[in-house]
């Protein structure tokens, strides 16, 4: 719409006059990855207008507010407020709570609806860094959680999986306009939640023979993501000299394991039974075990451990040395039912990309040839 029309109902929203109105305009419209020209036209108003609301020197009429909720997918509530407001109240709501984070009352979660259900993921902060979250635990036993604003009317989707690359993912489907949350579980674990409909995206790369099923097999999609090492993770400069399994039983080395269900832990007990090697000989076998690549990665990172079963792309974030075992295929397995949904669409695309498979390649180490292609 021409400036001229902002010119007339200008004199109707005077901001000198009666309660200011606070927005959240700017916030929402960068989260969402709108230009401001994009977001003038779907509102039919001038980009300097825009620019105005933002600044709060203007206050738009209803329909201009009606159209400007409606293109950034928020309420007009969400959008704008009176001083004189009080603060919204903290509302509760039910929410399905997977993956291994500790779902503590008040633990932040990341929320993500998955069909008709809303499901949330405990995260866990990285060293000096807080995580983003959507709300917090209320009652883990009920699985309530407290939302920290209104629930997220953007587009986002659920992979669950063991994947170190999920950041780069991330980082990618933002562009596309896509939130991703993570359930950083097993593979095993990660089809369980494809097969309760908790999740969108399940990643795998057990074998034939392991026990994480899939769901029947015309009722999903298998895409392949990428192919990566997995392998002995071991100190840098290797000093412990481990260089094949056999090496585990050694006194003096002791291993950071990996959890039951875990092609990691799946590929290690295959092996040892191989070389013939009990493994309570192993130390450190039956101790906690660490939960996902980067995890176990850090035990040896750390000194916590001499080495443990991971991918080269775990070792490579720590600056570890690598000893290979298997080259495997990552498989992303996806329920027939959501390959129509836009996020996933976006997901697809975004894995052929050539920008997103050369940064796999350069930051993980991974085999992309196959990328993006169906193989089911």
């Amino acid at each position: 719409m021409s400036s001229a029309i902002d010119h007339d109902t200008s004199r109707d929203h005077d901001t000198s006059r009666g309660p200011k109105v606070r927005n959240r305009l700017a916030e929402i419209r960068q989260k969402r990855g709108l230009a401001a020209s994009a977001l003038a036209r779907e509102a039919g108003v001038s980009r300097q207008t825009v620019y105005a609301m933002e600044a709060g020197d203007y206050v738009p009429n209803t329909a201009v507010a009606l159209r400007l909720a409606r293109a950034l997918e928020v309420t007009v509530e969400e959008l704008f407020r009176l001083d004189s407001d009080p603060p919204d109240a903290r509302r509760t709501v039910k929410a399905e709570l997977v993956g291994p984070g500790d779902a503590f009352a008040g633990s932040p979660v990341a929320l993500c609806r998955v069909g008709n259900r809303l499901v949330g993921v405990p995260v866990s902060p990285a060293p000096l860094r807080l995580p983003t979250a959507d709300g917090l635990v209320a009652d883990p036993a009920r699985s309530m959680v407290h939302l920290l604003a209104g629930e997220s009317a953007g587009t986002r989707l659920l992979v669950a999986g063991c994947d170190p690359s999920t950041p780069v993912l991330a980082q990618h489907l933002t562009r596309a306009g896509v939130g991703l949350v993570t359930a950083p579980v097993n593979s095993s674990a990660a089809l369980q939640l494809l097969r309760r409909r908790l999740v969108h995206v399940a990643g795998t790369h057990l074998r034939e023979n392991a026990t994480g099923k899939k769901p029947a097999a015309g009722s999903v999609a298998v895409i392949v993501f990428a192919g990566w090492e997995e392998g002995l993770v071991v100190a840098r400069g290797n000093p412990k000299q481990i260089r094949t399994v056999e090496d585990l039983a050694r006194t003096a080395v002791r291993m950071a394991n990996r959890e039951s269900g875990s092609g990691s832990r799946q590929l290690l007990d295959q092996r040892l039974e191989e070389a013939g090697i009990a493994a309570n000989s192993v130390a450190g076998y039956a101790d906690e075990p660490a939960t996902g690549h980067l995890p176990a990665a850090w035990r040896v990172h750390s000194g916590l451990a001499d080495c443990c079963v991971a991918t080269r792309c775990a070792a490579r974030a720590f600056g570890l040395d690598f000893v290979p075992l298997t080259v495997e295929r990552y498989d992303l397995v996806i329920r027939r039912e959501h390959l129509q949904l836009a996020a996933v669409e976006r997901f697809l695309d975004t894995l052929s990309e050539a920008a997103f498979r050369r940064e796999l390649e350069g930051l993980c180490g991974y085999d992309t040839r196959e990328t993006g292609r169906r193989v089911m």
